[in-house]
Parts: structure tokens; sequence; C-alpha cells
């Protein structure tokens, strides 16, 4: 039998927050060490301090690498799909050759 996790307390730029989630503490963890490291560094390049703001630019931020991501695994999902159809014909091609 599993036990639900209680929680972990997470520091994100400067303020604390009680977390509860599915995945692992130590993931949850990392997370919130990317969202803290990305709202500090946009801090220290737009000399803004409001958290608030912080906080929907880091989330544009992560907003802006996930539509990446996906464009390039879309991208490369096609490239596979083609070259599949490529061998498949070139295999097709090979066995009626051997017939």
């Amino acid at each position: 039998m599993t036990t639900k996790s209680q929680g972990i307390r997470v520091q994100i730029f400067d303020q604390y927050y009680q977390l509860k989630s599915e995945s692992d503490d130590s993931y949850t963890r990392e997370l919130a060490q990317a969202v803290d490291a990305v709202m500090r560094t946009i801090a220290e390049k737009t000399n803004t301090y409001d958290s608030l703001r912080l906080a929907v630019l880091a989330a544009l931020h992560f907003a802006d690498e996930c539509e990446r991501i996906r464009k390039s695994h879309e991208r490369l999902s096609e490239m596979v799909a083609e070259k599949s159809v490529r061998l498949a014909k070139a295999l097709d091609g090979a066995v009626k050759k051997a017939s």
C-alpha cells in the first residue's frame, strides 16, 4: 500500500509554497528550482522584481520552450514517417527482385 505524500515545501523567488503532486518530490523540487532560476534571470535582465510580472514572464518562457519542442517533435515525426515510407518501398523492391 502506497502512502500519499503530504506535499513538499519549496521556495520560488523568495516565496514559500506547500505543493502536493502526483510526481516524485525530487522532480517537483527540480521544477520549482527551474521556475526560480528563470524568474531570477528575468529579474536580473529586466530590473523587475514584481513577482507576479516575473511569474507571467517565466510562464511565457516555459510556454515558448514547450511550443518549440512540440514543433521540433512534429518535424522529427514527419521525417521519420517519410523515411519509413521510403524504407518500406525499398524493402518491397528488394523482395520483388529476390522473388
